[in-house]
């Protein structure tokens, strides 16, 4: 049986050796526990520290290189590491070690023992590492994203979990340009098992996730996967309108009866800054919606490899036609 370990990666020079150490220990007791055999499909997603060097030159055992033309942001080089793997399980992790050797072990363990299981994931612990108003705003997140969902969002997983062969060509048929990975593998079903952890220190580097990139991403997921916010704000616009017009009633009786002169500049001045607002705020968001169909229509390759090399690059190149005849 064979485990193909999918390794996407963006200026990681600085933690090849120790990640190609932890690599060969995970391989090693991967065999040794379970007996299967590990191959790394490491994808460069336009690293310019030179990372693809600096990976080749430390792995060792079975291991293949992708090298994208550019940086086309993780989710697509996730995607080009599953469409180059061939193996009957496929675990997804990191490079900046962070994703350990020992969760990984676990949750292939985990897989294994039960058959009816296509999918184990890892998820921060209680949200570790998110404090204040971001954890507030993560909450809310994923309550907007499952509002109203035949499937559900977990909360605080990512990228780092083992699935079956199965699981692995569902989300290969997913061909979305706007990819939301986290929604896409609770979109695609299976029997699915949580596993809490807690993530190891980096190695070295910063993280490649800033905040303001953080906040893009899950604008991505909302536009991608639920339009509970479309909803909401036409519902406000209903009942600003109702608002108003019961306004428009008071005052028109208030001067029929009891001569009351009607507000002028700063009751037109609110009405206009308050309609004017939610008319922007709808703009922006139906903009954003509009931004994702029209990212789809183009139909533009999801990614483009540059070049294949490692000792498994003949047998794992995504650039060969998948099995539904597609070519990349």
């Amino acid at each position: 049986m064979q485990l193909d370990i999918v390794v996407p990666f963006f200026n990681e020079a600085e933690t090849a050796a120790e990640f190609a150490a932890m690599a060969a220990r995970l391989a090693a007791q991967a065999r040794a526990r379970f007996g299967l055999e590990a191959t790394f499909i490491l994808v460069d997603d336009g690293s310019t520290d030179g990372g693809a060097a600096c990976f080749a030159r430390h792995m060792s055992g079975n291991w293949t290189l992708v090298t994208l033309s550019r940086n086309f942001g993780k989710e697509a080089a996730t995607l080009a590491g599953l469409d180059a793997s061939r193996g009957d399980y496929v675990l997804l992790m990191d490079a900046d070690l962070q994703h350990t050797a020992d969760i990984a072990l676990d949750m292939i363990g985990r897989l294994l023992a039960d058959g009816e299981l296509d999918m184990v994931y890892a998820a921060l612990a209680d949200g570790k590492g998110r404090r204040g108003p971001a954890r507030w705003l993560a909450r809310a997140f994923y309550r907007v994203v499952n509002m109203g969902q035949r499937y559900r969002l977990p909360e605080n997983a990512g990228d780092f979990r083992v699935m079956t062969r199965r699981a692995a060509e569902a989300l290969r048929q997913v061909r979305d340009r706007k990819r939301f990975n986290k929604g896409l593998y609770a979109w695609i079903g299976f029997r699915q098992e949580r596993l809490d952890y807690v993530p190891a220190g980096r190695h070295a580097g910063d993280s490649k996730w800033p905040r303001w990139r953080l906040v893009a991403f899950s604008l991505e997921g909302i536009t991608s996967f639920t339009v509970v916010p479309l909803r909401v704000v036409s519902l406000l616009g209903i009942t600003v309108a109702v608002l108003g017009f019961f306004y428009g009633i008071k005052i028109v009786v208030e001067v029929l009866t009891s001569g009351i002169d009607v507000p002028g500049y700063p009751s037109l001045m609110v009405a206009v800054l308050v309609l004017g607002g939610l008319n922007l705020a709808l703009l922006g968001l139906v903009g954003e919606y509009v931004w994702a169909a029209v990212s789809e229509a183009k139909s533009r390759p999801i990614y483009i490899v540059k070049s294949v090399a490692g000792p498994g690059a003949a047998a794992a190149d995504p650039r060969q036609p998948t099995s539904a005849g597609e070519r990349q």
